[in-house]
């Protein structure tokens, strides 16, 4: 809906303020049909700790401590990078691990829930959340760069969603309903 609301917006403001070709109007359209495409908020690392951290707790409900290569396969991620990952949540202790026939991944029960942003602070650091939108070192209320005043809400409104959210939480909608996934390819009925 966003996506409508700023392609209609902005072709509209082009039609009204510049008398241009159509040439320069099919540049302007496949410009902004172009913004459809997927932006990514957080690294790959990020995407693939948070999924895998909501399949292991997951399991971890169903009482399965999983390992490694079903992790990675059941979120579509690369087994190495998955490895490399979940060693670094297990080094802050966002996770324990178990080696042997029994091992594999688990939260401990007694620290309680996950918020998102403490994985997202300790991979990305807390740029994003205070971070300039247009890349300046420089920016704030008082000395603003163009994209500002539109970027600090977007900016704010995903800080409050992954200090509210928990990986917990995550994993309970999973559990709950079926539609919910981890994985990025959806397959079609039938």
């Amino acid at each position: 809906m966003f996506l409508f609301k700023f392609r209609h917006k902005y072709t509209n403001l082009f039609h009204k303020k510049t008398k241009r070709s159509s040439c320069d109007y099919r540049y302007f359209i496949t410009f902004v049909s172009s913004l459809k495409t997927k932006i990514n908020v957080f690294k790959k690392e990020t995407e693939y700790a948070l999924r895998a951290l909501a399949y292991i707790k997951l399991q971890n409900l169903k009482g399965r401590r999983p390992g490694i290569a079903e992790i990675a396969t059941e979120i579509e991620t690369p087994q190495s990078f998955t490895a490399k990952i979940l060693q670094r949540m297990v080094k802050q202790g966002f996770v324990q691990s178990l080696k042997g026939i029994n091992g594999g991944f688990y939260f401990d029960t007694a620290k309680g829930d996950l918020q998102l942003r403490k994985v997202i602070v300790s991979i990305e650091g807390d740029s994003l959340f205070f971070g300039c939108g247009f890349g300046l070192k420089h920016c704030d209320e008082n000395n603003p760069c163009p994209l500002h005043f539109s970027y600090a809400p977007i900016r704010d409104a995903i800080e409050k969603l992954v200090t509210e959210e928990t990986i917990q939480g995550l994993a309970q909608k999973l559990d709950e309903n079926g539609k919910v996934t981890l994985i990025r390819t959806v397959q079609a009925n039938g």
